[in-house]
């Protein structure tokens, strides 16, 4: 066998890496030495000659970062094009679920995403969605049951059961969410879990149910809480939940081995600008862990985690995808190599990836909501002008219950900018039923509205705005570019962004929706929206009825807490 002969330095390597510092995340040591690579598995650390050498020339060698939990779908961009955008932050295996899509698309979703991760420089794994619908509260495109995910557990990449969001079915044992834990379970696969919020006994009944992570933790009480009970926390760093400098106080050098990183939701300007888990690794860095177990948590323990055995260290028979960083303390990637092949230099991709010519039309048109009036996005109010209000919190995927006095004329709700009371609507995009109307708080928009077909986690469409006139619009223009985000002022649209897969992604460069991000991120300021949280991403998360604290639906106004609709006027 080929790699036994160049192991035992019978036969040159194919290729070797030399001069470079070895970051070895099993000792925590930097090691100087060659390292030997065939068939694009290392297999030698020592001194090697090889028919190609890679000169590190004194950089540091680090093995290939692993994103524990992600949303392809949240980067607007499909896979083939999302790795080149996060390869080049030395980013080699992500662990996605595709959750979003499922939700819109069902089965069918899962393969395209499936189908065009393949033959990439990224390692994509998936963790089959759990909850399609979420809950009963919304109204999704699709229903998955057992029976609908269970011949994915044979692909090759499917590690498991995604996010178990849905704690009242898991704690009542309602046969169709046991029947898909029991699935994951009989296949050898593992189980993905969502505690958001939720206190030791429910951690003690997910780990009863086989469940082994979590990436919903907001306080180091929480994280203590799952470590000790043998969960693994993945420390999470997106666009809206920023939670990485509130855990870290909970890493110690007992328990490192226990956490992991993901992004989760992460927008593609901040992937492209900021990072992703070579953001965390730098951020841990900054807040005072050591180096290498800021590296070893990006790498060996999201491999170790997931079961992914020849990934995560440098070292034989595990995988050549390596990174070379010119400074560990600020994380500086120079060039990414997957299988012993270079795939990107100073930030940029050294790949191409092949565009789908021709998607199913189920797939570019899943945009079937009905035509909205004015009768129907009006807020009545019949006892005074006292109301549940929604009130944001910047950079939060929670929300907050604010009961306060709004502006009521002819017994409806009336907007005011004054105040940063918003109308906020979402409206049923799968079917064409129905729309769930309330009041935001924590907007800031001076004018205008703006609307999106991203609305966790059933992906129908949401607006708010400042008047009904150019909610309609806004609305109307989703509709009818098949998904996407808009702006709108006085009637007229500001800027778009269309996403006609699933309402969700484009099937344009990065480059191409970068651009139109920045005419979209203008329009906002035309409309006086706020500088310090991104308007889209924090709509996009007011229509999660499994994130407390109150959420809006296309059935209406939801209280978390008691998993129970309320009415607006209180």
């Amino acid at each position: 066998m080929k790699q036994l002969a160049v192991a035992a330095k019978k036969q040159l390597a194919d290729v070797v890496v030399k001069n470079g510092k070895i970051v070895n995340v099993f000792t925590h040591e930097i090691v100087e030495a060659d390292i030997a690579i065939a068939d694009g598995k290392i297999v030698g650390v020592g001194e090697y000659d090889g028919q190609t050498v890679i000169d590190a020339k004194g950089k540091y060698v680090c093995p290939g970062l692993i994103d524990g939990h992600v949303h392809i779908e949240s980067s607007m961009v499909t896979p083939s094009e999302f790795a080149r955008v996060v390869v080049p932050h030395g980013v080699t295996t992500v662990i996605t679920d595709p959750h979003e899509i499922a939700n819109v698309l069902g089965t069918k979703g899962i393969e395209f995403m499936l189908n065009d991760s393949n033959d990439i420089p990224l390692d994509v794994y998936v963790m089959l969605p759990s909850c399609v619908p979420a809950t009963a509260f919304e109204h999704a495109g699709a229903t998955l049951h057992a029976e609908h995910l269970a011949p994915f557990f044979s692909h090759p990449r499917v590690l498991g059961l995604a996010e178990v969001m849905d704690y009242p079915s898991l704690l009542e044992g309602k046969q169709q969410m046991l029947a898909k834990l029991t699935a994951a379970i009989e296949a050898n696969k593992l189980i993905d879990g969502h505690l958001a919020g939720l206190d030791e006994t429910a951690v003690n009944v997910y780990r009863s149910a086989n469940v082994h992570t979590d990436h919903e933790c907001v306080t180091v009480d929480e994280a203590l809480a799952r470590v000790q009970r043998g969960m693994y926390v993945l420390i999470r760093e997106g666009s809206v939940a920023k939670d990485l400098n509130k855990l870290l106080p909970a890493v110690n050098t007992y328990n490192a081995r226990r956490f992991l990183f993901c992004t989760d939701d992460k927008h593609i300007d901040e992937l492209v600008n900021e990072g992703s888990i070579d953001h965390h690794i730098r951020l841990a860095i900054q807040a005072g862990i050591e180096p290498i177990t800021a590296i070893q948590m990006a790498t060996l323990n999201a491999a170790e985690c997931y079961r992914l055995y020849t990934k995560g260290a440098i070292a034989p028979w595990y995988d050549a995808d390596f990174l070379l960083v010119d400074d560990l303390q600020s994380f500086s990637i120079t060039h990414v190599y997957k299988k012993g092949v270079l795939v990107a230099e100073n930030g940029r991709a050294t790949f191409s990836v092949t565009k789908a010519t021709s998607i199913d039309q189920t797939i570019t048109q899943s945009v079937h909501a009905k035509k909205v009036t004015k009768e129907d996005v009006q807020i009545p109010f019949t006892r005074g002008n006292q109301a549940n209000v929604i009130r944001i919190i910047p950079n939060h995927l929670h929300t907050k219950r604010l009961v306060t006095e709004v502006p009521v004329a002819n017994g409806v709700f009336q907007p005011s900018t004054e105040h940063d009371l918003l109308k906020l609507v979402v409206v049923e995009r799968h079917r064409g039923l129905g729309v769930g109307v309330g009041i935001v708080n924590g907007f800031q928009l001076k004018k205008g509205a703006i609307a999106s077909s991203i609305a966790h986690d059933s992906h129908n469409i949401i607006a708010t705005g400042t008047n009904d006139d150019d909610i309609l619009v806004a609305i109307e223009h989703i509709r009818n570019i098949n998904g996407g985000l808009a702006v709108v002022e006085n009637g007229r649209v500001l800027a778009y962004l269309p996403l006609e897969i699933g309402g969700l992604m484009t099937a344009k460069s990065y480059e191409e929706v970068l651009e139109r991000l920045q005419t979209i991120h203008d329009a906002l300021t035309t409309i006086g929206a706020s500088n310090e949280f991104n308007p889209f991403i924090t709509l996009a998360f007011l229509a999660l009825p499994v994130i407390p604290e109150l959420k809006l639906t296309d059935q209406g106004l939801f209280d978390v807490s008691s998993f129970q609709f309320m009415d607006v006027e209180a």
